[in-house]
């Protein structure tokens, strides 16, 4: 649809990186969450969870639901399980997915999140198509990524993305824009609906 995909952020620093103290003040996860507004029992996926940063922010806010956390490395995964076991959390459920399909079940989700990560799905019709089945009639899709309009961000524009392309891309699987919200510094929140019927 007119896009490169990004290829996959290699991280110089490792796996750390994607937990590394500074997200808290350049994403400042919190404004996100509030802007999620949870119900306590709800169903998520944290789509593209690397090592588990906003899955168990999540989990924090869900003691009487579930976070299914997904990725695509079998490493990650064997992390995320391990740090769930660790930290105590047991409504994580992390999730093997593939390049085409998060491997959810369908039509459970109340929320569909994918933070800085739909730039870099292979095949992201395939994958947007399967989110959207996973999700209830009316559940919503978050997709937060870095503002391909404002060059003052450091991160390549590889790795950026606009709204009007995202939601070209998104919309045209079937979802329904509600609304794009600019809470964060660096990153567009945009928020999407699977239809009611």
């Amino acid at each position: 649809m007119g896009r490169e995909i990004a290829d996959v952020l290699s991280f110089e620093h490792g796996p750390l990186w994607l937990d590394r103290p500074e997200r808290n003040v350049e994403e400042l996860p919190n404004r996100l969450l509030d802007v999620l507004a949870l119900n306590p029992s709800a169903v998520v996926a944290d789509i593209g969870s690397g090592t588990g940063f906003f899955t168990f922010l999540l989990a924090e806010t869900l003691p009487h639901g579930r976070v299914y956390s997904v990725e695509v490395l079998p490493t990650l995964i064997d992390t995320l399980s391990a740090r769930s076991e660790r930290f105590g959390y047991r409504n994580v459920t992390p999730v093997l997915g593939t390049e085409t399909s998060p491997n959810l079940p369908s039509g459970k989700m109340d929320l569909a999140l994918i933070v800085a990560s739909y730039h870099e799905f292979s095949f992201p019709k395939e994958m947007i198509e399967s989110i959207l089945d996973s999700l209830k009639p009316g559940a919503r899709l978050v997709v937060v990524e870095y503002r391909l309009e404002d060059d003052t961000i450091g991160v390549s524009a590889a790795h950026r993305m606009s709204e009007i392309q995202t939601r070209k891309e998104i919309e045209s699987v079937g979802f329904s824009w509600r609304e794009t919200r600019d809470v964060l510094p660096q990153q567009h929140v945009m928020i999407f609906n699977r239809p009611l019927s």
